[in-house]
């Protein structure tokens, strides 16, 4: 791959964690959370935030890398598709038009021909006004990617939680154990009506840093996006596609853990904006509400 790294000044902005033993997962929430066990990670840095576009952007400028989502589909590796489904896209989330039934998915995510990194909700979209917000529509080799050209890697999951949780172990929060209070926002998920009614502010990614930090100075542990981690998701059996279309959740194709929730993550449907929470994403798509942070 072409281009320089920019390895100095990246690792140069990581947060060095001291690692130790932690409970990791949880017993009071969702299936794929347990069991609650004592986990130990070695020392390890990472990244204070998710990438962002601005980010991702001189990613792109230096390498000419080309996202999942930009490529052009092989009707080979997709027999019997019809051909209109067979375009360069990604999965967007758009809001319905007033109350829905929350056990059908497919009525706020839809296959977005021309969606990618760089157009996140499909043709004629734009980041130029979201330089500092993280970016989104990158599949798990678009992130391996990034991290390998900026020296570092994608964490572990065990890792990324230890993190998330900023020495307060076992809290339910990345802040403790209570919930958001009124006037004093925590993150990034959604409040409103979901999924047709946010509150001004939410309802799409924010800047990164704009809530507080946790207790080792890392942004948006909690809500704005799902971030990818290097560790395999083998719990497919019992686990529940809050964030994605059943018939968009192929479990032929491999999974990889995603942590932290997203500002999609709403207390009446997905209270996922937790360290503990996990999920399973198939690693050929991207979606506009997943990006990642390095390690290393």
């Amino acid at each position: 791959m072409a281009g320089s790294a920019p390895t100095t000044a990246i690792r140069s902005a990581m947060v060095r964690i001291a690692g130790g033993t932690f409970t990791m997962g949880s017993d009071q929430h969702y299936p794929e959370e347990a069991p609650a066990r004592r986990v130990t990670v070695e020392c390890f840095a990472i990244a204070p935030e998710p990438v962002t576009n601005r980010e991702f952007a001189a990613f792109v400028r230096s390498t000419g890398y080309r996202t999942v989502a930009e490529r052009p589909l092989d009707p080979a590796q997709f027999p019997g598709a019809p051909p209109e489904n067979l375009h360069a896209g990604s999965m967007v989330f758009t809001g319905t038009s007033g109350p829905v039934d929350l056990r059908h998915l497919s009525q706020w995510w839809a296959w977005t021909p021309g969606a990618h990194w760089r157009r996140p909700v499909g043709p004629g979209s734009t980041i130029a006004d979201r330089p500092d917000h993280p970016v989104v529509h990158v599949a798990h080799e678009d992130a391996d990617a990034y991290a390998a050209w900026a020296g570092g890697r994608l964490p572990t999951e065990a890792e990324w939680e230890f993190a998330a949780r900023g020495g307060l172990d076992g809290a339910e929060f990345t802040w403790g154990d209570d919930p958001e209070r009124p006037g004093e926002p925590r993150a990034n998920y959604w409040h409103g009506a979901f999924p047709w009614r946010a509150d001004q502010g939410y309802g799409r990614t924010t800047p990164v840093g704009s809530f507080p930090p946790n207790g080792y100075g890392l942004h948006d542990t909690g809500g704005n996006v799902w971030e990818w981690t290097s560790d395999p998701y083998v719990d497919q059996a019992s686990a529940h596609h809050c964030c994605a279309p059943e018939d968009e959740t192929d479990t032929a194709v491999a999974q990889r853990v995603v942590k932290g929730g997203s500002f999609l993550c709403a207390d009446s449907y997905c209270r996922r904006y937790r360290p503990a929470a996990r999920r399973g994403q198939a690693i050929d798509t991207g979606m506009s509400h997943i990006g990642f942070r390095i390690a290393s």
